[in-house]
C-alpha cells in the first residue's frame, strides 16, 4: 500500500473527507453568510501586560487568562490557571495509545513545578510555522497570519495571503516529514511549530523536530469525526496566542449556523442516497460508518449506501461490490480526484462508472470547486474550517429549495 493510501487508511481521512445532504420542506430563515468567518482581533488584553504581550509585574493573584474556552466537541483538553494553561492532546492520531501534554505559562511569570518532563511554552506565542495546511485559515480567521514565518509547502495552499506571503520570500518554506530543513527552522527561531502525526515514525516529522529541541507541539484536528468538533481546534490554536475570546466567538458563529442547517435538513421528508469516492490503484476506497463524511451525511438528512460497515477510515471494496449497492443511487459525491471536471475526465479513468444512474442523471458533484495549479483543494483546507459552509453546498445539491439563495461554494458538477 503506499503512503497516501496508508495514511487514508489509518486515518478516516479519504479525500472524499465531507459529505451531505437534504431533502423537501419549505425553507426557514437561516443565517447565511457564505465567506469564512472572522472576528475582529481582540487579543492581547489580559492585565498587567507590557505590548509585546508579556507581563512586567507579576502577581500570583492575578488571573492572566480572563478570557477562556470551553472544549464541547474536540478531543484536547485545557485546564487554567492563573499564570499558566495545562493543554492535552488526548487522540494525536488514529488508534494512538498515548496522549501529549503541554505547559502554557503566560510570558513574564515563572513556569510551574512539577512539570520536569512536559514541554513547557511562553504565550503569547511571537511566531508559528504550520505544517499542516488545515492550520492556515484558523490563523487567518483569528487575524494572527502576521505571525506565520514558516510552511511546509506553498504548493498545496489555497489561502491567498499564505501564497502571496511565500512568493515574496517573507514564509520560509521548510518541508515536512524526516526530511525537514531543521536548519532554516533553527534560524527562524519560532516560538511554536505546529505539527501532525500518523504515529509512524519513517514518516513523521514531529520526533525529528522535537529532537532537535524546537518548540513543536501536535494537532490533533484531523481525527475528529465530528464536523464540528474538527472546528473546534480553531480554540487549541488560539490558546498559544491567548486569543481566546476571539476563537470562542468564532466558533459559536460557526456552530449556530451548523446547527440551524442541520435542523432543516432533519425536518424533510425524504432521504436521498448517497456514495463517495471512486476507484483509486485498482481499490475503491469508501470512507466508513463512523466517518467524518458519514457524519456530515447523516446531519444533512441524507443516507449513505455504507452506514452499515461500522468503521472510521476507509476500507477498500472492489467496483462489482460497489456497483450491486450503488448503481441506482440518488448521488455521487467527493469522488476523491480533483481533476474530474467533465464526465470525459471520468470515463478516462474507467468507462464503468457510466453504469451508475448517479451519473447518468447528472448527479455526480466534485469537491474540487476551489483548486489551484498544483491541485491543492480548498475544500479540505477553508472548508474543514467553515463547515457551515461544506452543509449549505450540500443542501443545495440535494434540496436546492431549503437554501434558495445559497450559491455554490466548494463544489460544483462533474458536467
Amino acid at each position: 500500500m503506499n503512503f497516501r493510501r496508508l495514511v487514508l487508511s489509518l486515518m478516516g481521512m479519504s479525500l472524499s473527507i465531507l459529505l451531505l445532504a437534504a431533502c423537501a420542506m419549505p425553507a426557514v430563515p437561516v443565517t447565511e453568510p457564505t465567506a469564512p468567518v472572522a472576528v475582529e482581533s481582540s487579543s492581547g488584553s489580559n492585565t498587567a501586560e507590557s505590548s509585546d504581550g508579556c507581563v512586567e509585574n507579576y502577581d500570583p493573584t492575578v488571573d492572566y487568562f480572563p478570557a477562556k474556552v470551553t472544549v464541547d466537541y474536540a478531543t484536547f483538553e485545557v485546564e487554567y490557571f492563573n499564570n499558566y494553561k495545562v493543554v492535552t492532546v488526548n487522540d494525536p492520531w488514529l488508534g494512538a495509545n498515548q496522549s501529549f501534554t503541554y505547559v502554557l505559562v503566560q510570558c513574564g511569570t515563572p513556569a510551574p513545578e512539577g512539570f520536569a518532563d512536559t514541554p513547557v511554552i511562553e504565550v503569547p506565542v511571537p511566531s508559528i510555522v504550520s505544517l499542516s495546511t488545515t492550520y492556515l485559515p484558523q490563523l487567518e480567521q483569528l487575524g494572527l497570519l502576521d505571525k506565520l514565518v514558516a510552511v511546509d509547502s506553498g504548493d498545496w495552499t489555497t489561502t491567498e495571503a499564505v501564497r502571496d506571503a511565500v512568493a515574496a520570500g517573507d514564509v520560509s518554506v521548510v518541508g515536512s516529514g524526516t526530511t525537514i530543513n531543521i536548519e532554516v527552522l533553527l534560524d527562524l527561531e519560532p516560538g511554536l511549530i505546529m505539527a501532525y502525526s500518523i504515529g509512524l515514525p519513517e514518516y513523521d516529522t514531529f520526533p525529528v523536530v522535537e529532537e532537535a529541541g524546537l518548540p513543536v507541539v501536535l494537532n490533533g484536528d484531523f481525527v475528529e469525526q465530528n464536523p464540528l468538533g474538527r472546528t473546534e481546534w480553531i480554540k487549541y490554536m488560539a490558546l498559544f496566542f491567548n486569543a481566546e475570546a476571539d476563537a470562542q466567538a468564532i466558533f459559536e458563529q460557526i456552530e449556530t449556523e451548523y446547527n440551524e442547517v442541520a435542523a432543516l435538513a432533519a425536518a424533510t421528508q425524504a432521504r436521498p442516497t448517497v456514495f463517495l469516492s471512486s476507484v483509486y490503484d485498482g481499490t475503491w476506497w469508501m470512507a466508513g460508518a463512523n466517518s467524518y463524511m458519514a457524519q456530515l451525511i447523516a446531519d444533512a438528512g441524507a443516507d449513505y449506501l455504507w452506514a452499515d460497515s461500522g468503521s472510521v477510515g476507509s476500507s477498500p471494496v472492489d467496483f462489482e461490490s460497489v456497483l450491486e449497492r450503488a448503481v441506482d443511487a440518488d448521488y455521487w459525491i467527493n469522488p476523491d480526484n480533483s481533476f474530474w471536471f467533465s464526465t470525459e475526465d471520468v470515463l478516462a479513468s474507467d468507462e464503468r462508472y457510466a453504469e451508475f444512474a448517479a451519473f447518468n442523471n447528472g448527479n455526480l458533484y466534485n469537491n474540487n470547486a476551489i483548486v489551484n495549479e498544483n491541485g491543492g483543494n480548498a475544500f479540505f483546507e477553508a472548508g474543514a474550517a467553515n463547515p457551515q459552509i461544506l452543509l449549505k453546498d450540500l443542501v443545495k445539491i440535494f434540496h436546492p429549495e431549503l437554501l434558495p439563495d445559497h450559491e455554490l461554494v466548494y463544489y460544483q458538477p462533474v458536467q
